[in-house]
């Protein structure tokens, strides 16, 4: 017999629930509209079209041209594409990159690789909070180095990166070497939905975000590139999405990122204030009920998103916590969902400075757009207690 999935749902960093919305119009292309999009035929020709409709859609919420984006299988894919992608195309100008150390695990592995094949990876140290500097970064470039990539939000602590004013620095570098080294890529898959997504504003050469974490499906992901951008493919097949994704496109997944995409562009600002005032009671009712607490990353009223909150709970184990609440059918996360498995200590929490027992009793609460306050108020409830117990046990 399954286990009864939580009531309370704090872990949106991870994963959203698909909207019924979003839902509603991908059923079609499960069961009626399933007709590959290369074909000749009619029902090709309507599955090719509802594709382009949702390219148009991601299109206008990052205010660029469809010709600039393409759809990938996740977050992952079109984080690896993009960088990858950029620096093997571009090998023979440079093999320099910089990035940081609190980057999501598709960035980071993808570095490990690259250095394998002989490119020199800078990592920028970040400070307490998370924060990167431009003048850091400014000073980290080289006349051989080809890609600067830095995420726009943090999945774990929330820090918002100066991502605008990275980009706006690059630029003024390539306008004064007259280059076009280096170029500017960013993991945006928590951002979206929260932040401004414009890629003009944020002056990025390419830009990765997902489906799955805007309650959309998990199958899907977009790598937005600039027209003047090469790169080269890392998987090979069919000519699909400019020859840079290859294979059948997932038209289901692909119209119901269209479609969560417009659900933000209708609702965002309104969802996000309610998200943003219970994370606000969620961290004063814990400070409140539970002495020893500490919040990791930037302070609440600064650039930090909106529905994250990571706190230590000093003398109590990350994991008997999310044990003992999953009992009680609330769900909460230690960190990064894709390092479940491993024993390391955060690498973000790490990077930040932090010792080991504030790490070891670090927990994550994100927040959605279907959060309540009465949800936030039985947590408040039962946190306290399971704070206690779990202090007692490792005492």
């Amino acid at each position: 017999m399954m286990k009864k999935i939580s009531s309370i749902y704090l872990d949106h960093a991870a994963a959203t629930p698909v909207d019924p919305a979003v839902f509603s119009v991908m059923k079609p292309f499960f069961t009626e509209e399933y007709a590959n999009p290369s074909g000749l035929y009619a029902s090709s020709i309507h599955a090719k079209l509802a594709i382009e409709i949702s390219r148009k859609k991601i299109a206008d919420f990052l205010h660029t041209t469809p010709d600039t984006i393409i759809f990938t299988h996740g977050g992952t894919h079109s984080i690896n594409q993009a960088i990858l992608g950029l620096a093997r195309a571009y090998r023979e100008k440079g093999k320099h990159i910089i990035t940081t150390p609190i980057e999501h695990h598709a960035v980071l592995h993808v570095m490990k690789q690259l250095q394998k094949e002989g490119f020199e990876i800078t990592y920028l140290p970040v400070d307490a909070y998370g924060f990167v500097t431009v003048d850091a970064i400014k000073e980290a470039i080289r006349p051989e180095t080809i890609v600067v990539s830095v995420m726009y939000a943090n999945n774990e602590i929330g820090t918002i990166e100066p991502i605008a004013d990275i980009g706006k620095m690059i630029l003024q570098h390539r306008k004064k070497q007259k280059t076009l080294f280096p170029f500017f890529h960013t993991d945006a898959c928590q951002a979206a939905g929260y932040l401004d997504m414009s890629v003009e504003r944020l002056h990025v050469d390419l830009l990765s975000f997902n489906g799955s974490k805007i309650y959309g499906p998990k199958s899907a992901g977009v790598l937005f590139k600039r027209r003047s951008v090469e790169i080269e493919p890392i998987m090979f097949g069919g000519g699909q999405e400019f020859g840079i994704s290859p294979g059948t496109e997932d038209v289901a997944g692909i119209v119901g990122f269209g479609k969560a995409v417009t659900l933000i562009n209708n609702k965002q600002v309104t969802i996000n204030e309610r998200i943003s005032e219970l994370r606000d009671m969620l961290w004063k009712g814990i400070q409140n009920t539970i002495s020893d607490v500490s919040l990791n990353g930037p302070a609440l009223d600064s650039d930090r998103l909106l529905n994250n909150l990571d706190i230590s709970f000093l003398g109590a184990e990350s994991e008997a916590i999310i044990l003992y609440l999953d009992a009680v059918g609330i769900a909460v996360s230690s960190g990064s969902a894709c390092t479940t498995d491993s024993d390391e200590l955060s690498h973000v929490l790490t990077a930040c400075g932090y010792d080991e027992k504030r790490m070891k009793s670090s927990i994550r609460f994100t927040l959605g757009k279907d959060t309540t306050e009465k949800e936030i108020k039985q947590v408040l409830k039962v946190l306290p207690g399971v704070i206690q117990k779990v202090r007692a046990m490792n005492a």
